[in-house]
Formats: structure tokens, sequence, C-alpha cells
């Protein structure tokens, strides 16, 4: 009786994976069927910025009397070539906008995976606090008045890097996430078990946990770098200096340039000839590819540890 009891508690628990595993192996038909599926929707999400590359190797001529086509009559570097006339300027605000995204996440990095390890501990005092602390600059924020003169009287970084790196360096958000990541991939066993080797916080954080940790710290560091490379308002508040301008405000100079000669080329005979030199719709195009790019070839070397990241919690067999 013993034993066909534990059979039928065998066959009874089997059903749920053997229920997974007919999930799992689905026919040939519709796996081609989800493959076309998923491959429709890829090329959905993809194919905006392939036509937005195209646009921006058009003839503007070509745009200005045959409209938007996959396949222009006439191709054509104007745009990039009008881009490119800023000559210094533009490699320089590439290279700022380079050091700011690189140090910008380093650091943001670090503080936010610290706050949010030290919060996720159950034998942490003061956890609740930080965490309400945390939470409360989510919902309220102290304005841009406010922030303006912390940042450029209280602290003095107007004109410099420090303007655009520290004000994005803590997000509220973001020590959610991984606070979550550490509490649901990082067992408290694992942590004991260091603590009763005589390991301090440091050594556990450093040795054991960060290498635990990959997926959401990979995750995390993606959204602060598209976070850094994309700010501009930052650079619009604080930065002065023509030298420290990033990529991002130097492309929206060159954008409100083309606009005001565009308001104003009626009134002026020079400036009617300047407007008629400037490719002006795939200029603009120009500029969403020279600001996409670079993201666009630094997401494959996230890609695995991010995709790990979004899964946390998921159901694992």
């Amino acid at each position: 009786m013993a034993e066909v009891a534990t059979s039928n508690t065998q066959s009874v628990s089997d059903v749920p994976r053997r229920k997974a595993k007919d999930f799992h192996n689905i026919s040939t038909g519709w796996n081609v069927v989800l493959n076309i599926i998923a491959g429709l929707f890829a090329f959905i999400c993809v194919f905006p910025f392939l036509f937005v590359l195209i646009i921006s190797f058009t003839d503007e001529k070509t745009l200005a009397t045959d409209g938007y086509r996959l396949f222009p009559a006439k191709w054509s570097f104007d745009a990039y070539r009008f881009v490119f006339q800023t000559g210094d300027a533009l490699l320089r605000s590439y290279g700022v906008t380079i050091l700011v995204t690189v140090l910008g996440t380093i650091i943001s990095l670090v503080l936010i995976s610290l706050y949010a390890y030290a919060i996720s501990r159950t034998s942490f005092r003061y956890r609740r606090f930080f965490s309400i602390f945390a939470i409360v600059t989510m919902l309220f924020n102290g304005g841009m008045i406010p922030t303006y003169m912390v940042v450029s009287q209280l602290l003095h970084m107007k004109d410099t890097l420090w303007a655009l790196v520290l004000p994005l360096a803590m997000n509220a958000f973001y020590i959610m996430i991984l606070r979550t990541f550490y509490s649901t991939s990082v067992p408290e066993a694992i942590i004991e078990s260091g603590r009763i080797d005589g390991a301090g916080d440091f050594y556990i954080f450093l040795r054991i946990v960060l290498p635990l940790s990959l997926p959401g710290l990979a995750t995390i560091g993606l959204f602060s770098t598209l976070g850094y490379w994309n700010d501009w308002f930052n650079a619009l508040l604080y930065i002065d200096n023509p030298n420290l301008v990033p990529l991002q405000s130097m492309l929206m100079r060159i954008e409100n340039s083309i606009q005001f000669l565009q308001q104003n080329s009626q009134n002026s005979s020079l400036s009617m000839q300047a407007l008629s030199s400037i490719p002006q719709d795939t200029s603009r195009m120009a500029m969403v590819v020279l600001a996409t790019l670079p993201i666009i070839f630094a997401y494959p070397f996230f890609q695995r540890y991010f995709v790990q990241g979004l899964t946390v919690g998921a159901v694992k067999e």
C-alpha cells in the first residue's frame, strides 16, 4: 500500500512538469508561425530607424519633389556634410558626451548598488527609513529653481562636467529595481555563510553579491547609460562654456539655427540664400542617426545580462 501511495504521489507531482514540457514541445507548424510573428514584430521595431537612415542619405531636392521613399532617385551626403561643418565642435561634443556617459554610469552604479544592497538586507536597522526616503523622492520633487540654486550656487558646479554627472547619478526607481533583484536573487544563506567565515560587509558585497548581481547591474547600467547619453536639459541649464556642450545639446543648437533661418528667411535675402543651401529635412534625420548609432552598437554588449535582469522573479523549473 505504501508503495502504491508513493507511486500515486509521484505521478501527481509529475503532472505540472509534463505539462510544462508539453508546452515547450510545440509542433513545427506553430513554431514557424511564432517565428514569423516574432520576425514581423522585430521588423516593425527596426523599420523606423532604417527609414530615418535612408532619408538622411536622400538628396534634399529629391526629397522635396518625390517625398519620402524607401528607394530615392538620388542619394546624397549633403546632410552629414552640413552637420560636420561645425568642425571640431561636433567631435568635441561627442567626446564630452562619451566622458559624461562613462563617468556618470560608473558613479551611478556604485551609488545605486550600495544603497540598494543596504536596504535589501533585513539585518539593516534603518532599512525601512531609507526605503521610504527613496520612495518619497519618486513622488515629490524639489522643483527646477531649488535644484538650479543647489547645483549652481551651493555646490558651484555651473560650467563643469559635474553638473552633467551628479544630478542624474541617483535614481529612486533604479534603487527599487536593484533592491528587488538583491532580495530575490541573492540568498540570505550565502551571505550568512560569508559572515560565519569571518568576511566583512564590504568583502561580502564585492566578492559574493556583485558576481551574482551582474544581470541586475547590467540592466541598471543600460538605463543609466541611456539617461546620460540622451540628456540635454542639464546642459541647457548649467553649461555656457562651448567646450563643455554635449552632443544632444549641440544637435539642438544646430536645429535651432535652422529654425531661426526659416522664420527670418522672408526678411532677409541673405537668410534666404543661407536657407536654400541647407538640407533641412535630411539634416534632421542625420542628427537622429548620429545621436542613436553609438547606443545601437553598445546595446549588444548589455543584451545577455539585460534580458536576464528583466526576467527577475520569473517562474523557473
